[in-house]
C-alpha cells in the first residue's frame, strides 16, 4: 500500500509540473520564473549531492551544474577545493540565484551565469558535472546533443553525475518533464565514450521522489567502449 501511494503522490507531483510547464509552454522557461511557477524547485539543495560534498565523495576542481535554478546546489558544494559554476538560461533564476546567495561565506568559490547550456563556450573544461532535473526537462530528440556537450565539457576522467528523475513506470506521457530510463542514458553517453561507475537508487530521494529517482556516476574516458 505505502508504494502505491508513493506512485500516486509521484504522478501527482508529475503532473502538477507538466500542467505548469506545459500550460501553453513554448519552451520560455524565463516566463516561469518571472510568475514564479517553478514546482520543481525543492527550495533547498539537494540531498544527496549535500550528503556526498560533506562525505568528501565528489571530485574537487572546476564543477558544473547546468539549469542551476535559484543554486541551491551550487553554493551547498562550493568550497576552497572547487569552484562552481551554475548555469541557467533564465534571467530571472540567475537574478534570484545572486541575490540569494551574495552573502554565503563561500561566496568567492561559485559563480551563476545566464547562458544556453548547448551554445556556452568556457574558457575551461570541467572536473565534474552534476545533472539534476535539466535531462529531463529537454526535448528527447535534444539528449544526443546533451550527451556530446557533456563530453567537450569536461576533462579527460572527468566526472558526470546524472541525478535520473523521473524513473516511473506508469502512464505518464510527454513532458517536461519527460520520464526517463537507464537505457536513455546509455543510449547517448556510451557512444561519447561515458563508461558507468555506478548506479544505485537515491534512498536520499525527498517525498514523492522516493524510488523515482536514480544516482548515476559516469567518467569521460578516450578509449571506445565495447
Amino acid at each position: 500500500m505505502a508504494n502505491d501511494t508513493t506512485s500516486i503522490e509521484s504522478n501527482s507531483e508529475l503532473q502538477k509540473i507538466s500542467q505548469v510547464i506545459g500550460s501553453g509552454f513554448n519552451g520560455s522557461w524565463e516566463e516561469k520564473w518571472q510568475q514564479g511557477l517553478t514546482p520543481w524547485d525543492l527550495g533547498k539543495p539537494t540531498p544527496i549531492i549535500e550528503h556526498l560534498h560533506q562525505a568528501g565523495a565528489l571530485p574537487n576542481g572546476r564543477t558544473l551544474i547546468p539549469g542551476c535554478g535559484r543554486g541551491y546546489d551550487v553554493v551547498a558544494i562550493a568550497c576552497p577545493e572547487r569552484f562552481v559554476v551554475g548555469l541557467d538560461i533564465s534571467d530571472s533564476a540567475i537574478k534570484k540565484a545572486k541575490e540569494s546567495s551574495s552573502s554565503s561565506w563561500n561566496a568567492s568559490h561559485f559563480i551563476f551565469l545566464k547562458a544556453d547550456f548547448f551554445t556556452w563556450n568556457p574558457t575551461e573544461l570541467f572536473d565534474l558535472i552534476f545533472d539534476y532535473t535539466f535531462f529531463c526537462a529537454i526535448e528527447p530528440d535534444m539528449r544526443p546533443a546533451w550527451a556530446s556537450r557533456m563530453q567537450q565539457l569536461l576533462k579527460p576522467d572527468g566526472e558526470l553525475l546524472t541525478l535520473m528523475f523521473p524513473m516511473i513506470i506508469s502512464d505518464h506521457a510527454g513532458g517536461p518533464p519527460y520520464k526517463v530510463f537507464i537505457a536513455d542514458y546509455e543510449k547517448v553517453l556510451h557512444p561519447m565514450r561515458f563508461k558507468v561507475v555506478s548506479i544505485v537508487d537515491n534512498e536520499m530521494a525527498i517525498g514523492s521522489r522516493k524510488g523515482r529517482e536514480k544516482l548515476g556516476r559516469w567518467k569521460r574516458t578516450d578509449e571506445p567502449l565495447l
